[in-house]
């Protein structure tokens, strides 16, 4: 396989979960700065222009969710996800939906406002709602959703690289991680496994 990634972008949780599994597969990092998502090359990849995007024999994934899941049921030795309780994995699936449709987009707000906008003044406006909308985001994942240690539990699934991913730029939204202590703290954990490392350290190397 191959993996087209930033840094500092929501490809972070599919890298993770692609060295927890173990995953043979190439990264290859697109040039947000040098605007290479918008060029000829990585749109015959990704049309959509966007990572991440994961190049399998059977065609091209974008998404985050869906390329969690992927990642996770071709590795199954790796029990990242729940495909053997249907009802758990709905829960996964969820929780990942709205990182993915509610929280990410409240969060690019702040600096991708002219995706929704042509008004300077609504832009500015969005930008600046930004610390309330993504906080209430976690508020509401820190009192209702999340289990502990891990999302769900004791056992840890392809969610909790995407909410640790997230979680990664609380600080760039305005908020105070002293906000969130059962989040902070998943965040610390999260920080140590070896997986997350070795992402970063591809990522930012």
């Amino acid at each position: 396989m191959k993996f087209y990634y930033a840094p500092h972008s929501c490809a972070l949780a599919s890298h993770i979960v692609l060295e927890e599994a173990g995953a043979a597969y190439q990264a290859v990092r697109v040039n947000f700065g040098a605007n290479e998502q918008r060029g000829s090359a990585y749109l015959a990849v990704n049309p959509k222009g966007r990572v991440p995007s994961l190049v399998t024999d059977r065609g091209v994934l974008s998404e985050t969710p869906a390329m969690l899941v992927y990642i996770a049921q071709i590795h199954p030795q790796s029990r990242l996800a729940p495909f053997d309780d249907p009802w758990a994995l709905a829960q996964v699936q969820a929780f990942n939906a709205y990182l993915c449709s509610t929280v990410h987009v409240a969060h690019a707000h702040r600096m991708r406002g002219y995706r929704w906008a042509d008004d300077p003044a609504a832009i500015e406006a969005m930008k600046k709602k930004v610390p309330q909308s993504v906080g209430e985001c976690f508020d509401l994942i820190e009192r209702e959703m999340f289990k502990g240690p891990f999302v769900f539990g004791d056992t840890y699934t392809i969610s909790d690289p995407y909410l640790f991913t997230i979680a990664q730029w609380w600080e760039l939204d305005g908020l105070d991680p002293a906000r969130f202590p059962k989040l902070a703290e998943h965040r610390e954990r999260m920080r140590e496994r070896p997986a997350v490392k070795r992402a970063i350290a591809m990522e930012l190397g």
